[in-house]
């Protein structure tokens, strides 16, 4: 079997794996199809999700059934105003019985971690993950420890409850690849989800029954790899990068996009290529991505949210300017 082939038949591989995931986590989550596949599409890229939605949507189910999905390990961490960085990359304790320091580490040595009301804790705290998500390490006492992969932040903020919140750093706010919406659900989705949650037949502390055939951690490292991989025309890269800068001449917008979506919206399309069974990336995956990656990435004009605004609304149009290649 020469290389080609090989390569091929990973691809083959990856995309079963992908479905599998998928499969599995639509039978557990009941509704947002979008939610579920954008996450997906933020694990095979390496990336961390920023998740807007109301309390009790399903947030912390979803990040569950995905760490279950591969055997993953998962930690939770509700932000607080009194949070200490320390208590999420860890410190060092001093044993009275050995003379000797011993680091015990935090909650960010996971596979997956979902820092819950994000927004809730101080710029300093929130800082912390700033290391953690950019290097995948975490420095404590001044020494570096690596995290293993795969890893994931997946952050969550509440839309309406904005007393005592602190608004993310844009440093922060740039480190995460996607800003996806979490909404109510539909009226059949709500009522299977109520006779799920009301019969016993969905539990949060059993949903290793829920998952046929897990991955492992190592399956998801090679997934995305993969998605690496994924083939893409110069001239899609080329459209990506007019999209981003369009966002930096619109009028609409004081501060555009900066090179990291260019990067974020090729590195999501291939990804979602994959996801829809190809082997390579086209325009429409591009459009795909472009708004979850961008918007929040950029800050309107006042003039514009005094109209009404939202940066959804000004991005799809910034969109349909941009012409796509056609070949």
């Amino acid at each position: 079997m020469n290389d080609i082939d090989n390569h091929d038949n990973k691809i083959d591989n990856a995309i079963q794996n992908i479905q599998k995931i998928r499969t599995n986590i639509r039978n557990i989550v009941v509704g947002q199809e979008d939610v579920i596949d954008q996450v997906i599409v933020v694990l095979l890229c390496r990336g961390h999700i920023l998740l807007e939605g109301l309390p009790g949507l399903g947030k912390t189910l979803l990040v569950k059934s995905l760490a279950t999905c591969f055997s993953g390990k998962f930690k939770r961490i509700q932000f607080t105003p009194d949070l200490m960085p320390s208590d999420i990359t860890g410190h060092a304790l001093y044993d009275m019985h050995s003379g000797k320091f011993s680091v015990r580490k935090g909650p960010v040595f996971t596979h997956l971690l979902l820092a819950d009301e994000i927004n809730r804790s101080p710029a300093k705290t929130q800082a912390a993950l700033l290391e953690v998500m950019q290097e995948q390490q975490a420095t404590i006492e001044g020494k570096p420890y690596p995290i293993e992969g795969p890893f994931m932040v997946l952050a969550t903020q509440n839309p309406i409850e904005q007393e005592g919140t602190y608004p993310l750093p844009e440093a922060e706010l740039d480190r995460f690849l996607l800003k996806v919406f979490m909404e109510y659900p539909a009226l059949d989705d709500e009522k299977t989800l109520v006779k799920n949650v009301t019969s016993g037949s969905l539990a949060i502390e059993s949903l290793d029954e829920k998952v046929s055939d897990p991955l492992t951690p190592e399956d998801i490292i090679e997934l995305q790899q993969l998605t690496k991989a994924i083939t893409v025309d110069d001239q899609v890269i080329e459209y990506a990068v007019r999209l981003v800068h369009a966002t930096r001449h619109s009028g609409a917008i004081l501060k555009g996009a900066g090179p990291r979506a260019s990067i974020g919206i090729i590195t999501a399309a291939k990804a979602w290529a994959l996801m829809n069974e190809r082997r390579y990336v086209l325009p429409d995956d591009v459009k795909a991505m472009a708004i979850p990656v961008m918007r929040h990435r950029v800050l309107l004009s006042p003039d514009t949210e005094i109209d009404g605004f939202t940066p959804d609304q000004v991005l799809e149009q910034v969109v349909q300017s941009v012409d796509a290649p056609r070949q």
